[in-house]
């Protein structure tokens, strides 16, 4: 039987050749819905490639009208490109939207994209761009706009710009801008990316939450004042650490209120970092709907009645690292490997589980590849050695020097990082503990010497590398530059085939973690929780909160 895409083309028999493998395999199954989407399958198509059907959905009847109050940090506007945090992109979706979208159960959904096609070699991806989407200043959506966004993803020379990272295999390395030629608009509707050798991630960054659509006019300086978008939503204001809300916008006509856009207003309250004062506002009928929720707190709200408990299984993580670029008193401490390596010989990651994160969660190894994708290689936990670690910071001369590791000042966060701090103190290893609010901890996030940073899920260990540990990318707060495993990353991005693409992985999981690139202790169970009768809520695998998904029943 032949499968087709979207647009009507046979999948690659790479990818179909894997569903049997997969069929039988809860992780196996959620690659695989990953890869058939991202190369053009409809997630019914996918789902019947394993045999199965697409899970049903409950039908519920969307009231229009009301508002709904979300507990969450409102962080400043920037340029989408140089968006660091989940929290401003959930405000701005609003009116920006995406080409397409990652849903919990592994698939690609298309959005302002109608469907592409990906060539077998993965060097070819037509972008076919939904006809009748009209930006809400009345202009048409075109093949131009996607263009120029694509274009404005790859130059490398924007402070921040983390989509350089998901598009790097478009950029001309002697430019720091896009390759002549690699972006073409075929028409009106139709755009097409001629890649120099092949990469499969290109979809799934494309989902991400700095891959925002703006449009011509758009300007980072009056994100706010001049909203131009096509979603359903317009700012009325925004208060950072304290309230934006979100008003329809009733002169939209590419939405409507019944069309996903139910809610007349939304409104992202910041009640801080401390999960108390969320219960506390839980309690107070402040709120409608948390962002996310840690520890023993999700046990108090599902006791509150009236709530509903939402969870997800996710690859959403924490690091704590040394940062090898660093500078203290003119020394860069963290370039040398030994002293890498003792931190993260001296650390248990199970004890940071359990004291960090309650134990809702599995180990990690120390790489940031995770156990959900298949081409996850287990390669064994990292080595737990504390007489061991002391004796290598000696080697390096640094048994009396004190390592100073920064936080945030919230539950998990804090907890994982003082669990950290306190079994090197139990190696004979001197730690200095400072905690952050987060008003100052995100002003340097990538820059600190040494410091725990939250990772959001990310579909594939390859989208990680690549946006973070990949030598001299925008969010690599690691400071590592490594020529054996770039080049690694960028074979096993041009690899759609999973049990090939997985022996690569190996490769680049073993230098990250021989290396002491990161202690990255455990895999997180995300939870939040809505009140009953609030649909399009519930956790989402990657952080987001839709607008256009909210509503009453």
């Amino acid at each position: 039987m032949t499968y087709l895409t979207r647009t009507g083309k046979p999948l690659p028999k790479t990818i179909t050749d894997q569903a049997d493998k997969a069929a039988s395999d809860p992780v196996n199954r959620r690659e695989f819905l990953a890869l058939a989407t991202s190369f053009g399958a409809t997630a019914a198509t996918a789902y019947s490639l394993l045999g199965s059907a697409r899970p049903a959905h409950a039908a519920s009847h969307a009231k229009v009208g009301g508002t709904v109050r979300i507990q969450m940090e409102v962080r400043g506007l920037k340029d989408p490109r140089t968006f660091d945090w989940s929290q401003i992109a959930n405000f701005t979706r609003g009116w920006l939207e995406y080409l397409v979208t990652y849903e919990n159960d592994g698939t690609v959904n298309p959005s302002l994209l109608e469907s592409w096609e990906i060539s077998d070699d993965a060097k070819t991806y037509t972008l076919n761009v939904r006809q009748g989407v009209k930006w809400n200043n009345g202009d048409d959506l075109t093949a131009e706009d996607v263009a120029r966004n694509i274009t404005g993803w790859c130059d490398k020379d924007v402070e921040g710009n983390s989509m350089a990272g998901r598009f790097a295999v478009l950029i001309d390395p002697a430019t720091n801008k896009a390759l002549d030629g690699a972006i073409e608009v075929v028409d009106s509707h139709t755009v097409r990316l001629n890649l120099p050798r092949p990469d499969i991630s290109l979809i799934a960054g494309m989902a991400d939450y700095p891959a925002a659509i703006v449009h011509s006019a758009y300007d980072p300086a009056s994100l706010l004042d001049n909203p131009v978008g096509t979603g359903p939503y317009l700012p009325e204001s925004l208060e950072v650490g304290v309230k934006g809300v979100l008003v329809r916008n009733e002169d939209h006509t590419w939405w409507n209120a019944g069309n996903g856009a139910w809610m007349d207003r939304i409104e992202y309250i910041d009640f801080g970092t401390d999960p108390s004062a969320f219960v506390a506002a839980a309690e107070a009928d402040e709120i409608d709907m948390m962002y996310t929720l840690e520890g023993d707190f999700i046990d108090i709200m599902t006791s509150l009645d009236g709530w509903v408990e939402n969870e997800v299984v996710t690859m959403a993580s924490i690091v704590i690292r040394p940062n090898q670029l660093a500078e203290i008193d003119g020394a860069a401490p963290y370039a040398d490997k030994r002293v890498r390596q003792a931190l993260a010989m001296a650390v248990d990651n199970s004890v940071l589980l359990e004291l960090g994160y309650n134990g809702r969660g599995v180990p990690a190894q120390n790489h940031h590849v995770g156990p959900a994708p298949p081409e996850y290689a287990d390669i064994g936990d990292p080595v737990y050695d504390p007489a061991g670690a002391l004796a290598l910071m000696k080697e390096a001369g640094m048994e009396d020097f004190e390592h100073e590791i920064i936080s945030i000042d919230d539950a998990w966060r804090k907890d994982t990082t003082d669990a950290v701090a306190a079994q090197l103190r139990d190696a004979g290893i001197k730690v200095k503990r400072t905690i952050l609010p987060g008003s100052t901890f995100w002003n340097d996030w990538a820059k600190y010497p040494f410091s725990s940073t939250n990772w959001t899920h990310r579909r594939r260990g390859v989208q990680i590398w690549a946006l973070a540990y990949r030598s001299g990318v925008a969010w690599n707060e690691f400071g590592g530059a490594n020529a054996d495993f770039d080049a690694i990353l960028e074979e096993a991005l041009a690899t759609p085939d999973t049990e090939a693409r997985r022996a690569l992985m190996a490769k680049g999981e073993k230098i990250v973690q021989d290396e002491g690139v990161t202690i990255q202790p455990y895999w997180r169970s995300l939870y939040n929780h809505t009140r009953e009768g609030l649909e399009g809520g519930a956790h989402h695998i990657s952080f987001e909160i839709r607008p256009g998904q909210l509503h009453w029943t």
